[in-house]
Formats: C-alpha cells, structure tokens, sequence
C-alpha cells in the first residue's frame, strides 16, 4: 500500500470532536494530538512527549516528504479505524462526536498504525536503536501486528487503528454525528 498521497481526487477521512471544535491537531494546551489531558503522573507526561519527539526526528531525518505529526491534522482513515480507538481508548473520546470530513482541494497525507503509540506509551524502557526500529515501521506504514512485538516477555498484538497525518483543506461531510456516549445512535 503506498502509505503518502499527494493529490486533490476526493478524500473522506474521520475525526472525535467536540461539539463545536476545531479540527484535531497537536495541542500544546494539553500536550497530545487527541487534545485529551495527558495522565498525572510526570513518567506518563515525559514519555509522551519522548514518543512524539523521537517519531518527529526520525521523521525528519528519514521520511522528509511525509507530514510532520506535530503540523499535521491528525484524522482516522475510516469510520472502523475511529470506532477502534474509541474502543481502545474511551476516555479520549468521550464526550466527542464522529465527524465525517471530505478533502477541499490539493492536500497530503500519509497513514499510519496509531497503535505503534501505544507500544511506545507501555512502561518499559527501550534503547535508541529499538526506538529508531519502531520509528522505521511506524513512517513504512507497517502494522504492529506485522512486527511481532513483545512487551514482558509475552507476544504484545493490538488491532491496527489506521490514522492520517493530513494536511490541506477539510470539511465536514453533512451527515448525522455519532455520539461517543452512544455508539451507532445519531
């Protein structure tokens, strides 16, 4: 699959927003593209940004013509992608609503295994090179259920949650909005 597109033909991404929200990108308000608070704990907060900033780098070094995470709108390439982060991460989408966006015009994006964050996010402690190799898979495209990843001596799998790392113009398809506090209702 050929993970980075530049083109203007029609795309239809999906996003968690708020009510009356802006598009979700990086919020150095709360530290996170999600725009969800990060934890309490100072471990949880630095390894967050270390993920953030070492994908970044490894993006900058290696994968120059792809969209930067920290400039990017950060979207789900389906409607089934988004419906698994909420099941995976239920707080960061409460309170939000499923929105279906459409591509306006020239735009570039690359999609991306947003559980390779979650690998990441997990306690443990990780060598540089370990952090380059998961930076490698997550700016290739690989699915972490490809890579055959452990965390604890145990075989570490979680289902593929695709994100787009979009920039151009979007709008709002006009269509009902999914409640995250009532999944499949209107």
């Amino acid at each position: 699959m050929d993970h980075l597109i530049k083109d203007s033909a029609p795309l239809e991404l999906y996003a968690w927003l708020a009510p009356d929200a802006a598009l979700p990108g990086w919020d150095i308000l709360t530290g996170n593209p999600f725009g969800t608070a990060l934890p309490e704990d100072q471990f949880s907060t630095v390894q967050n940004y270390f993920a953030e900033y070492h994908l970044e780098y490894y993006r900058q070094r290696l994968f120059g013509d792809f969209p930067s995470r920290l400039h990017a709108l950060l979207l789900f390439a389906t409607r089934v992608d988004a419906e698994t982060f909420q099941r995976k991460h239920p707080g960061r989408v409460a309170e939000k609503n499923l929105v279906k966006l459409h591509s306006q015009g020239a735009y570039t994006v690359s999609f991306h295994d947003a559980s390779w964050l979650d690998y990441l996010r997990l306690p443990h402690s990780l060598s540089l090179s370990a952090l380059d190799e998961v930076s490698q898979h997550y700016w290739q495209g690989t699915l972490v259920e490809e890579a055959g990843l452990t965390f604890m001596n145990e075989r570490w799998q979680e289902p593929p949650v695709i994100e787009a790392l979009f920039q151009g113009r979007l709008e709002p398809t006009p269509a009902p909005m999914l409640s995250a506090r009532l999944p499949g209702f209107a």
